[in-house]
């Protein structure tokens, strides 16, 4: 196994890679291709164990699972925040109807309350018309 350390800029932690020239995996117990995580930030991205320690190999299985973890968690914190957009735009248009709601209410009090003085206008005016026909056919009889 061939290992460097390099500092990629001074701002950047050193950085170790470690290869063989070797045909065998140096993940034995890895099934199938190394897990990617290309959503995550290059510093949280699990690091390859180095085989000769378990517990490298431990860690390197604990740093997946919780990167995938975080993954799930990243993508379902993204879909309630749709869903929350989704509800408050909702909110917003129930609070426009129910102002709408409103309104018409009150335009509905108030011609409702005009249509009742408009019915009692026109019963008088119709009382008072009928009073002078019978004032106007008594003159007319009486001359």
């Amino acid at each position: 196994m061939i290992t460097s350390t390099r500092r990629v800029s001074a701002d950047k932690p050193e950085v170790q890679i470690a290869f063989s020239l070797n045909e065998t995996s140096e993940l034995k117990d890895a099934e199938g291709p190394l897990p990617s995580f290309p959503d995550l930030e290059q510093r949280l991205q699990p690091v390859l164990p180095c085989q000769s320690l378990k517990e490298s190999t431990e860690v390197y299985k604990n740093h997946c699972t919780m990167a995938n973890e975080f993954n799930q968690v990243k993508h379902e914190i993204a879909r309630l925040e749709d869903r929350k957009r989704e509800l408050m735009a909702e909110l917003l248009e129930d609070e426009k109807v129910s102002m709408e709601f409103a309104r018409l209410e009150e335009e509905y009090s108030i011609l409702t309350e005009e249509n009742q003085n408009l019915i009692t206008v026109h019963s008088q005016r119709a009382q008072q018309l009928e009073t002078l026909r019978v004032i106007s056919q008594k003159r007319q009889g009486s001359s």
